[in-house]
């Protein structure tokens, strides 16, 4: 069981990567330690999900700021890795409470990254948006055990918000029509997807997780069909 399930998290990660593209296999620190023996195989894989999630999200990061320096400026720091390092690396310290969002996570810091007053890094307010977002309809855990007991529609609705979130990342415009935060570049010239396919690698790792943990639970997930355009974001 345990093999069946890696492998299938293997491959889903693969289909969802070009041809050309080397991802390293995921490998958790405290793999070997003693409290593995207090995990069962579905508790791996919501680490394993959680945890590469969390990565695509430092990555997403790290491009947004790249395609978007004037937002880092905004955050005064003159690093992006050093940024990045900040937000992930010391969560214990500021608890995802950042005083320049408001204090606002999940879907409200979202919300924030496309607001027109907003003065503030919207890379910041997307990116700790999403990541709390994750948190939340994880039971704001990061290692899983068979005491916990998650719910796969929370971790269903999440992969809805994530595409939502990525359509309104590449649509949402000012005023003056001009997108919020540049992405993905398509031009005579250059091609560049890669934000599209770092999104769809989080909606695929999540949304199979949420089945999977279905299918072991028993329990049935209510899928909701809605436009892109018009979508809401759903409770988790």
């Amino acid at each position: 069981m345990r093999l069946i399930a890696t492998l299938c998290i293997l491959l889903l990660s693969a289909c969802v990567n070009s041809p050309l593209s080397k991802q390293p296999i995921p490998h958790r620190t405290d793999s070997s330690s003693i409290n593995q023996l207090a995990k069962a195989d579905f508790d791996r894989m919501a680490d394993m999900e959680l945890e590469s999630n969390t990565q695509s999200l430092r990555t997403l990061m790290i491009k947004l700021y790249k395609r978007n320096p004037h937002e880092l400026a905004k955050s005064n720091h003159h690093s992006t890795e050093k940024m990045v390092a900040y937000v992930f690396d010391e969560s214990t310290k500021h608890q995802w409470q950042f005083k320049q969002l408001q204090n606002k996570q999940d879907i409200e810091a979202i919300f924030l990254a496309f607001d027109a007053n907003y003065q503030g890094d919207r890379v910041l307010a997307f990116i700790a948006g999403l990541q709390t977002m994750l948190a939340k309809a994880h039971n704001n855990k990061t290692a899983f055990y068979l005491t916990d007991n998650l719910d796969p529609q929370k971790i269903y609705n999440v992969a809805r918000n994530i595409e939502i979130a990525a359509w309104k990342l590449s649509n949402s415009r000012d005023v003056n029509g001009n997108l919020y935060l540049l992405t993905n570049e398509i031009n005579e010239t250059d091609r560049n997807l890669s934000f599209e396919r770092e999104f769809g690698k989080m909606i695929g790792r999540t949304d199979f997780y949420a089945i999977a943990l279905a299918e072991k639970s028993q329990r049935l997930i209510s899928r909701i069909a809605q436009s892109l355009a018009s979508a809401v974001f759903l409770p988790f």
